[in-house]
C-alpha cells in the first residue's frame, strides 16, 4: 500500500532541505590600502553555468583566479559578477580633456563638411565614453603589492559568494516546502486511485457484457466466459505496478530533499519517470463509470502537480 501523509511529514520534521536556489544577488564592500572594492553577484537558472564577470581594465590579470572561485563554489546558474575599485578619499571627477577637445573638433569638422547647425552642447560632451570619470585606480606595478590585491578581491568575492549563499538557501527553503506539500498530494492522490481499482472490477465485467450483448443481439452469454474476458481486460488494465513505481518515486524525491548539492537535474529525472506512470495510469483506465473517471480525473490531477513541481525544480542547484 501506499504510505501517505505521515511518512512525508515524519521526514519533513527531521530534517530540512538544504539545497540552493539559482537565483539570487548579493554584494559586499572592503576598504583597504586607500582602496574601496565593491563585488556584486547576481543568479537565475540556467540548465549549465555560464559566468558572466566585469572588471576594471586594471583588475583584467585577476580575472581567472576570481572565476575559479566562482566556479569552486556554484555549479549551476547564470552568474553576473560585477567588480569594481575606487580611491577611498578624495574622490574627484577627472576629465579627459585631450578626448574631449578630440570629440569638439570631429564634431565641428562634420559641422561644417554638413554645413549643419546643430553644435555639440557642453552636457552631450560629457556624456561621451571616456570623457569624465571618477578617481582611476591605476593597477599595482610590484608583485607584493598585486598579491595584497589580489586578496583582497578574493576576500570580497568570498564575501559576496557567501551572502548569496544565504539567499539562494533561503529561497530554496520555501521551494522544498511547497514541494513536499505537492508531493503529499500526490501520494493522496495515488492513494485514492489504488481504493478506486478494486472497485473498477465489477465495472469492468459490466462494460465487458454490455458490449457482447450489442454485439450477439440477445444470444445467451456464458457466464465463466464472461468471467474469463472480464478479468483479461481487468489484467490489462491493472495499474498497480504504476502505483507502486509512483510511490518509489515519491520517496527517491523526499530523500533528495533532504540532502544537499546539486539535486535540480536529478529531481528533474525522476520527474521525468513519475509523469510517464501517471501517463500510464491514464491509458490504461478508460472511462468506466464513475469509478473509472474518477480515476481519469486523480490521474489528471497527478500530473497537473508533476508539472507544478518540475517548473519548481528548474529553480534549484
Amino acid at each position: 500500500m501506499i504510505e501517505i501523509g505521515g511518512q512525508i511529514a515524519a521526514q519533513t520534521a527531521k530534517k530540512r532541505a538544504d539545497c540552493l536556489s539559482m537565483t539570487g544577488y548579493a554584494q559586499a564592500r572592503t576598504e583597504r590600502d586607500g582602496r574601496v572594492v565593491r563585488v556584486s553577484v547576481k543568479s537565475v537558472n540556467h540548465r549549465f553555468l555560464d559566468l558572466k564577470m566585469r572588471l576594471p581594465e586594471a583588475l583584467e590579470m585577476y580575472e581567472p583566479r576570481l572565476r575559479q572561485i566562482v566556479r569552486g563554489r556554484i555549479h549551476r546558474g547564470h552568474l553576473d559578477v560585477h567588480v569594481s575599485i575606487d580611491a577611498a578619499k578624495d574622490q574627484t571627477v577627472q576629465v579627459n580633456r585631450e578626448l574631449a577637445h578630440a570629440y569638439l573638433k570631429a564634431a565641428e569638422d562634420l559641422r561644417l563638411d554638413s554645413k549643419a547647425a546643430a553644435v555639440l552642447d557642453m552636457a552631450g560632451l560629457l556624456r561621451l565614453p571616456g570623457v569624465i570619470g571618477g578617481t582611476a585606480v591605476a593597477a599595482p606595478e610590484t608583485e607584493e603589492a598585486q598579491e595584497k590585491l589580489g586578496a583582497v578581491l578574493e576576500e570580497c568575492l568570498q564575501e559576496a559568494l557567501k551572502k548569496l549563499d544565504e539567499m539562494r538557501r533561503a529561497e530554496a527553503k520555501h521551494l522544498v516546502e511547497e514541494m513536499r506539500s505537492r508531493l503529499e498530494r500526490i501520494s493522496l492522490h495515488a492513494e485514492e486511485v489504488r481504493n478506486l481499482m478494486s472497485a473498477l472490477r465489477p465495472a469492468f465485467a459490466r462494460r465487458l457484457e454490455a458490449r457482447l450483448s450489442e454485439l450477439l443481439r440477445g444470444a445467451a452469454i456464458d457466464p465463466a466466459r464472461l468471467a474469463q474476458e472480464a478479468a483479461v481486460l481487468a489484467e490489462r488494465s491493472d495499474i498497480s505496478e504504476e502505483l507502486e513505481r509512483l510511490h518509489s518515486h515519491v520517496l527517491q524525491f523526499e530523500k533528495l530533499l533532504d540532502g544537499a548539492g546539486e539535486i535540480g537535474k536529478r529531481l528533474d529525472f525522476l520527474l521525468q519517470e513519475m509523469n510517464r506512470e501517471a501517463n500510464t495510469i491514464l491509458s490504461k483506465t478508460p472511462g468506466v463509470e464513475k469509478e473509472g473517471l474518477a480515476v481519469t480525473g486523480l490521474a489528471l490531477e497527478i500530473k497537473s502537480e508533476i508539472e507544478k513541481l518540475r517548473e519548481q525544480v528548474q529553480n534549484l542547484e
